[in-house]
């Protein structure tokens, strides 16, 4: 049984789209990665939902066009998210009284992508509200452009492409799919791994130049 309410449920999602089931994952995957206020939806399990319906002949586009397509939409909803932050960044963190749009995250934010850059923006993709956010975040941060859509268009192979085909290859086994949401925080939770033993590493050596 699916934790996500009705209308967020991927199963629901397809079925009410019917043959536009394609159109439909499409611009929720952009509107995830590229809208601050798609935070909400439910990329990774459309994805990988999205697989399994092609491996059982519920949708009949090609597992190959649909990655590519998935991968397309992810990657120009990276790029619309960042200029939209580069834009409207200045807006938003130039109010004083602000209590979520703050200068000083920007400045940390710059300072992340500094150390963590390419790591970050390829594991992130496999974050929920993360992947949505850090996009935006790259943009007011002012990121290097061509890097951060360098390794953008790495981690949306690597989420949007990558999930499709475990939905497809996996999705068949019924524990799979009635365990999804779990399956899909163990993916969470194995990805956010190697950032957070940078971070642990990052204040070891800290606190080492410290009493050094």
């Amino acid at each position: 049984m699916s934790i996500l309410p009705s209308w967020l449920d991927p199963d629901t999602i397809l079925q009410s789209l019917g043959a536009f089931a394609v159109i439909g994952v499409c611009l929720i995957i952009f509107a995830e990665c590229g809208l601050l206020i798609g935070f909400f939806l439910p990329g990774d399990t459309l994805l990988f939902t999205a697989g399994l319906y092609i491996e059982r002949g519920s949708i009949a586009t090609p597992l190959w066009l649909m990655c590519i397509l998935v991968t397309v939409c992810a990657f120009a909803g990276n790029v619309s998210g960042y200029w939209i932050g580069a834009k409207a960044g200045p807006a938003l963190f130039d109010k004083p009284n602000s209590r979520l749009f703050k200068r000083e995250h920007v400045t940390r934010t710059h300072e992340f992508f500094d150390k963590y850059g390419a790591r970050a923006i390829v594991l992130a993709r496999f974050v929920p509200i993360v992947r949505t956010f850090i996009t935006a975040m790259a943009g007011v941060g002012r990121m290097d452009p061509r890097r951060y859509f360098t390794y953008s268009a790495i981690g949306g192979v690597a989420w949007a492409a990558g999930v499709t085909i475990l939905g497809f290859y996996l999705g068949k086994i019924s524990f799979v799919h009635d365990h999804i949401e779990l399956i899909l925080v163990l993916i969470v939770l194995l990805s956010v791994i190697p950032i957070i033993i940078e971070v642990i590493r990052a204040r070891r050596q800290r606190k080492a130049s410290e009493v050094g």
